[in-house]
């Protein structure tokens, strides 16, 4: 009852003045001093050191003050018990224009910094202990459900993995295009594509033929393939039809009609293709 009248005025202590009226534990507390000097003068001050109950936040600020030749210092400190706390200030230095100096004592600043904890648990009284705890009746069907639940997944799993394979209906058969006519491709200035169709075409023709004449040989090794399988082919037709059709389909002989090689290479593919070369 005595420390109420106090908590309710600002204190202050060698020119110390303590903000707010009524700190708490853990509050931050302003600790400001008003400092007189002369125009011109500057104020510097010292570090606050930490203390056990109370310590600072930051170094001071100083600023003017409203009123003509005074500065104002702060502190900003908290403190960690309740109770009355006064705090050894640091000294202070005013510095002069002409590089003099000043210094003065820092003092005590005293301040009361109020409990968080209400009176009531000020002096909490023991507790008896509380007795053991009664244990329930567990039951093992939520184990039960649990298990089976799993066990059923884990097979509809396994026998989902090992479904047979699926059978796949055919669908209808694709019809193939209509073969694009030579006179289509010379109109559209093809005749290297005509020449290569019916090159291949009798290449394919003679290895069906003659099986040592296929198709990975080179013209020149293929016309000597088919004179040691057989002595009596149209040798010179194959020659100069092979030859003439690379030409034009390589591009190194310009003004060949194609139409008439192509129209011959399609009459000796058929001729080949019935002949039964492979039982000479």
């Amino acid at each position: 009852m005595i420390l109420a009248p106090l908590l309710l005025c600002v204190m202050q202590a060698d020119g110390w003045i303590a903000r707010p009226n009524q700190p708490t534990v853990g509050d931050t507390i302003r600790l400001e001093r008003t400092i007189a000097a002369p125009p011109g003068w500057r104020l510097r001050t010292g570090k606050l050191p930490s203390g056990t109950v109370a310590e600072p936040l930051g170094d001071a600020v100083v600023f003017a003050s409203s009123a003509s030749g005074a500065w104002i210092v702060r502190y900003a400190v908290v403190a960690w018990a309740p109770g009355e706390i006064s705090l050894d200030m640091p000294p202070l230095w005013r510095l002069g224009p002409d590089g003099s100096a000043d210094s003065l004592a820092g003092g005590r600043a005293t301040f009361h910094v109020a409990s968080v904890i209400p009176d009531s648990v000020r002096a909490p009284a023991p507790q008896p202990s509380l007795g053991p705890l009664r244990l329930q009746r567990a039951t093992a069907i939520p184990v039960i459900a649990a298990v089976l639940l799993a066990a059923g997944a884990l097979l509809l799993l396994i026998g989902w993995r090992r479904r047979g394979p699926r059978v796949v209906t055919g669908g209808p058969a694709l019809a193939r295009d209509a073969e694009i006519p030579d006179q289509r491709w010379l109109a559209a200035g093809e005749p290297k594509a005509v020449a290569a169709r019916a090159a291949q075409r009798l290449r394919s023709a003679v290895a069906r033929a003659i099986p040592d004449a296929h198709e990975a040989l080179s013209t020149t090794e293929c016309l000597a393939a088919i004179e040691r399988a057989w002595p009596n082919a149209p040798l010179r037709d194959l020659r100069e039809l092979l030859l003439a059709l690379d030409q034009v389909a390589f591009a190194t002989a310009h003004g060949v009609d194609v139409a008439p090689l192509a129209a011959r290479a399609r009459d000796l593919t058929r001729e080949l293709g019935g002949t039964g070369v492979k039982g000479r």
